[in-house]
């Protein structure tokens, strides 16, 4: 029968091991206070807390009283010794006389006798083992066993408790980390800075040892190595695989994150002088994938034997994500930059081919008269005459100049063949789809709404089309340097002047509006308000719409902002 003194003092160990929730988040100081408890409770000198480590598999000490400090270092494979057993089986065991046991590992060489119970965490699986030692024979008997494990069982759904609160504040942290890694990485345009940027935080989040990141080629079908993050040393090293050469490409393949536990058993043929320079063990590997177009890929490797839990696969996963967008946003900035600068070049070609057919059209009117003047001369001479040879030459001369005039006006000309039938609202998209990082540098809005469910459909020059509302587009954005909103509407209305329906588009800003003595002459060529523009940006979308038998004008302009109006002939008939 219990001893009522006993059962006191196990309900109170019993209660300060639950207080432990409240009162401590540490669970290496909540393990040592719940060992304290044990030792004060039970007939034992010494007493460890074992826990099993999951990358390893093996029984590591966690906390321990009474042991020699040589202790910690000892690592037991799960059935190896009475612990090990324990922790296999999920039983307890009192052991009267170690030296009896052919399964004891000896740690001190003074214990004589051992009670062993696993250690439970949530869903009822081992994660560990406690023991109580005593340096007599026989020191415990059934009733200490029941003892132990009730405060055993206790301290799993304290530790458990604690731990749970420190997986959610870790993932909190996680979360914060990653929405300021998010912020780092975004606002950033370079692509190299952003690379590095991806596989320094990785390592940082993550804590890793080494983080590197592979952009896929999709026309070699190989993997090429674009920056490192980790090394010891700086190394100069580069690096292009097959898809079939290492289990990265694997990621590739199958668009899944891949774990490899143990890089030195594993026939891997990538980073083999880096691997064995870090002495890296383990690896994550995650696919870096923006939308349906798959990127890269994102390494992490660790120094020492990892298993990576799925939290911290999802974390990586999360970061490879925010990666392959900023990844997607330095492109387009990159696109949208170069659009620019064609646009500026097109501008100067177009100048200059407009300079071009307005000179040869001059020439063309008095080169007329000259030669109708030198015909009407009706010159004769004799064929030895040397003036004979000199009316021909000059004869020669104006079919010359004749013909180089026809070439430039023919030049100019905008071929028919070249146009096709494009939906004037998919065409929008697409260009807003262009312009987008430049919006969003220059911090201004944008909506787009449909007046007509159906397509707008209209037969025009794509290219031409897109370089037009680029140039508007652009424009409305320097007229909004602290940023504002766009507003483009698109229908479908009658005209007089068509058999058919003529799809627009109004393109409304909120800028400072256009200055009043400038906007009867804003489509004039080198018209500029700015001290840096050129003045053909809108003079070009006038020749452009013109060539197309449409048009474009201001229908509004203030200091509330300035709205534009563009159209074309639809396809679309009245009837």
């Amino acid at each position: 029968m219990p001893h009522p003194r006993k059962d006191l003092s196990l309900l109170d160990s019993l209660y300060k091991i639950s207080q432990l929730a409240q009162t401590t988040e540490n669970p290496q100081e909540a393990l040592d206070q719940i060992l304290d408890e044990m030792i004060r409770l039970l007939p034992g000198e010494s007493a460890a807390i074992e826990l099993i480590n999951p990358d390893s598999r093996q029984l590591e000490i966690e906390v321990m009283h009474g042991f020699p400090e040589s202790s910690r270092e000892t690592r037991l494979h799960l059935g190896e010794g009475i612990t090990g057993w324990v922790a296999l089986h999920g039983e307890p065991l009192v052991i009267p006389d170690v030296r009896a046991d052919p399964r004891y590992v000896c740690v001190k060489p003074d214990i004589r006798s051992e009670m062993a119970v696993p250690l439970r965490g949530e869903g009822g699986q081992v994660i560990g083992v406690v023991n109580i030692d005593s340096s007599k024979v026989d020191a415990f008997g059934e009733e200490d066993l029941k003892i132990l494990n009730f405060l055993t069982m206790e301290a799993s759904r304290v530790i458990s408790r604690i731990w749970h609160i420190g997986q959610l504040k870790e993932k909190a942290e996680h979360l914060e980390t990653l929405l300021k890694v998010g912020r780092s990485i975004v606002i950033k345009r370079d692509l190299d800075e952003i690379l590095q940027a991806i596989t320094s935080e990785a390592l940082t989040i993550m804590k890793g040892a080494v983080c590197a990141l592979f952009f896929y080629d999709k026309e070699n079908q190989t993997l090429d190595l674009r920056t490192i993050s980790g090394l010891s040393e700086p190394l100069d090293y580069q690096e292009s695989l097959a898809l079939g050469d290492s289990s990265i490409g694997t990621v590739i393949l199958r668009r899944k994150i891949i774990e490899v536990s143990d890089l030195r058993r594993t026939e891997e043929h990538h980073f083999v002088k880096i691997i064995q320079q870090e002495n890296l063990v383990s690896m994550l590997s995650c696919p870096i994938a923006y939308e349906d177009d798959v990127i890269g890929v994102l390494n992490l490797y660790t120094d020492t034997p990892h298993r990576f839990n799925n939290e911290e696969k999802r974390l990586f996963e999360t970061l490879a994500s925010l990666g392959a967008a900023a990844i997607q946003n330095a492109r387009l900035y990159q696109r949208i930059f170069q659009t620019e600068e064609n646009l500026r070049q097109n501008e100067r070609l177009t100048t200059l081919g407009l300079l071009s057919a307005e000179i040869a059209h001059e020439i063309r009117n008095p080169l007329t008269v000259i030669r109708l003047l030198f015909e009407s001369l009706n010159l004769e001479f004799d064929e030895r005459d040397p003036r004979n040879r000199d009316r021909q030459v000059i004869d020669e001369k104006l079919d010359q100049l004749e013909q180089i005039v026809t070439r430039v006006l023919h030049f100019g000309k905008a071929r028919h063949d070249l146009k096709s039938h494009f939906d004037f609202n998919e065409l929008i998209s697409d260009t807003l789809l262009l312009v987008r990082p430049k919006l969003k540098q220059c911090k201004v809005e944008c909506d787009f709404h449909r007046d007509q469910d159906q397509p707008l459909m209209i037969e025009v020059s794509k290219g031409q089309m897109q370089q037009a509302l680029l140039n508007i587009i652009i424009n409305a954005t320097q007229a909004m340097p602290d940023g504002g909103h766009i507003s483009i509407r698109t229908g479908l209305r009658n005209s007089p002047k068509h058999e058919n329906l003529i799809a627009y588009a109004t393109i409304s800003d909120t800028g400072q509006g256009i200055p009043e003595d400038l906007r009867d002459k804003i489509f004039e060529s080198f018209l500029s308000g700015r001290h840096d523009g050129t003045g053909l940006g809108l003079a070009i979308v006038k020749r452009i719409l013109k060539s197309h038998l449409g048009d474009v004008e201001v229908t509004e302009s203030g200091p509330e902002g300035t709205r534009m109006e563009i159209w074309l002939p639809g396809l679309i008939s009245n009837g």
